[in-house]
């Protein structure tokens, strides 16, 4: 077994390895672990990342759970049959606007008052989630309800998917 770790001063040593083969770890540094793109991601436009104070990291933060979740829930059990969902966040006065230009989708679902769906043939779904004048206002004024009320947002949308596409919920 052969593992060295001295102090945080690694160049003194260039492997980490618990079996004979080891990788130097300048090597394991540069290999690009993600090559794909994840089922589920999430977009905040400019308007609310200027908005809303760290709205970018809890959304990164936010994507990588909702794409555990989704995978725990067996969404992807076909492989070459995966569900792609884009989450767009936007302003209310953004999701007015996008509600309108979208002309090039299949299918059109207004999911709620606040999130509409564009779907298409290949198996992607833009999702299109407004977050209104008032529940900016109430983010504004309380930060720490950011990440739990995205969340419990995102979550909604996905089990709405969910039990159109057949899905066990989140």
């Amino acid at each position: 077994m052969n593992c060295i770790v001295q102090g945080f001063n690694i160049s003194k040593y260039t492997t980490f390895s618990f079996r004979e083969n080891a990788v130097p770890i300048a090597k394991v540094a540069s290999m690009d672990i993600m090559t794909e793109q994840l089922p589920i991601s999430i977009h905040v436009s400019d308007s609310l990342v200027s908005q809303i104070k760290n709205i970018a990291a809890i959304a990164n933060k936010l994507e990588a759970q909702l794409n555990f979740h989704t995978m725990i829930a067996n969404w992807y059990g076909e492989e070459e049959n995966i569900l792609l969902t884009n989450f767009y966040l936007v302003c209310g006065a953004e999701f007015d606007s996008n509600n309108e230009s979208e002309e090039q989708a299949v299918k059109k679902d207004f999911l709620a008052d606040d999130v509409f769906l564009l779907s298409s043939a290949n198996n992607l779904l833009n999702c299109h989630v407004a977050i209104t004048a008032s529940e900016l206002l109430l983010l504004q004024q309380t930060p720490k309800l950011l990440s739990g009320y995205l969340g419990k947002k995102l979550t909604k949308v996905l089990n709405l998917i969910a039990n159109q596409q057949g899905f066990e919920n989140i």
